[in-house]
């Protein structure tokens, strides 16, 4: 039943796997490995009640049969070594919607019984909260189904993500690439544009996530290495190249996961770009998140404007807290979040990149972000009125005489109206 990752097709092994499987037939380096196929999930969910709660509880493990082929399968993969097992539904990594970071991963997973539990853990979470949510809001019609990819663990030494089109972009840190697509750090950036970096931007880089035996730990950045790149021009360089092969390769722009170990390259993930990024991610963000008087500037994570009232949240006990209009105001999010995304008017993050999960899905659902704003739990107050410009990676406290009228409504099903900011004067006089 087991597909060999190079035959993967997106009718039984998902988006995610079969262009991987373009890439390897290309002689691209892709870890090798295999994909337990949509019709394995089908017949464990034959009968259940999805997506009840107890149905999902219910959800049943691999057959001891399939157990026995992946034993074999990891045999001829990885020997005795550790893989990372992650989701390639149906739906995801489309030219529509990546549902990034919405079904669960597992890395540093070792032997068939904890492929086994591993493979279940990502059928289940195709019916996570944020998962059905972010169907929700994307309104996609199709029932989902999922395939489970299973390759070779990279133990990267570095690790991110690149976005190809005119420019390149490439964002970077230390150890594995959750730190970045988890936007857990504010990662080192570079624009490459034809062949050469034309942009870098030094990021903060303050942990690193890397595999620790079986275990996945999060560990400090080394001072010296926080104040250095942790690629070079001409590594940066070589990964623009590679990112425009694929992207011709696979039919157009590319969001590419890839990882260096030693001096070695390897493609985790690519999928189409479904949303550009901000006309204004050259500018870059103020280190001590200070600005002129009430302003203060991050980076530009995605487009649009909105102003709401601050809600600081540190953690999913205050989720209760969100209203609709909230500006969503935090260190960082996690794809536990997503269901969020939904109420508030926008978001404003202490950490992460351009080419987060997070910012990748507030693009995709329009949702105005500001990123990399250091101290922004502290500096914007709980309850103040704030003005997101996602588009200049602006953040504005609004005094109640600074207060202008709406520009423009956004409905939501369910939602009550979101007041999107007119432009601001450079001197606000009284409310109209």
């Amino acid at each position: 039943m087991l597909i060999d990752l190079a035959d993967a097709e997106p009718g039984t092994a998902g988006g995610k796997a079969a262009a991987l499987a373009r890439l390897l037939e290309a002689g691209l380096p892709v870890p090798p490995g295999f994909v337990v196929p949509v019709s394995a999930y089908e017949q464990a969910v034959a009968g259940l009640d999805l997506p009840g709660t107890g149905a999902v509880r219910a959800l049943p493990g691999l057959s001891p049969a399939l157990t026995d082929e992946v034993a074999r399968a990891l045999t001829r993969v990885t020997g005795d070594g550790y893989v990372a097992v992650r989701s390639s539904a149906t739906g995801e990594d489309t030219a529509e919607a990546t549902a990034a970071g919405q079904h669960d991963t597992f890395l540093g997973v070792r032997g068939p019984a904890q492929v086994a539990d591993a493979v279940r853990g990502c059928w289940a979470s195709l019916w996570s909260e944020r998962a059905v949510e972010y169907r929700r809001r994307q309104a996609a019609a199709d029932a989902p189904a999922i395939a489970v990819l299973v390759q070779r663990l990279v133990d990267a030494d570095v690790a991110g993500v690149m976005f190809t089109g005119a420019d390149v972009r490439v964002e970077a840190s230390w150890g594995l690439g959750e730190s970045v697509v988890g936007g857990r750090v504010t990662p080192d950036s570079w624009t490459v544009s034809g062949g050469t970096v034309t942009r870098r931007t030094l990021g903060t880089k303050r942990t690193r996530v890397d595999r620790d035996h079986a275990r996945v730990i999060t560990r400090d950045v080394e001072p010296a290495d926080r104040a250095r790149f942790c690629l070079t021009d001409e590594e940066v360089t070589r990964l623009a190249r590679i990112g425009r092969g694929t992207a011709d390769l696979l039919g157009g722009p590319q969001d590419i996961e890839w990882a260096i170990t030693g001096s070695r390259l390897w493609i985790l993930q690519a999928r189409p770009v479904t949303s550009p990024l901000p006309a204004g991610t050259t500018a870059a963000a103020d280190p001590a998140g200070e600005g002129t008087g009430t302003v203060r500037t991050g980076v530009p994570g995605s487009p649009g404007c909105a102003v709401g009232p601050v809600r600081v949240v540190r953690g999913p006990g205050d989720f209760g807290r969100v209203r609709s209009g909230d500006v969503l105001v935090c260190r960082t999010t996690d794809p536990a979040w997503t269901p969020l995304f939904g109420v508030v008017a926008a978001v404003v993050t202490e950490t992460g990149g351009l080419l987060s999960h997070a910012a990748i899905v507030a693009r995709e659902l329009g949702l105005p972000a500001v990123l990399a704003l250091e101290d922004a739990t502290t500096v914007l107050p709980e309850g103040a009125t704030a003005e997101v410009d996602g588009s200049t990676g602006q953040v504005a406290l609004l005094a109640p005489d600074m207060r202008k009228g709406p520009s423009e409504i956004r409905e939501a099903p369910g939602q009550q109206p979101i007041r999107k900011c007119a432009a601001r004067d450079s001197n606000p006089g009284p409310a109209d």
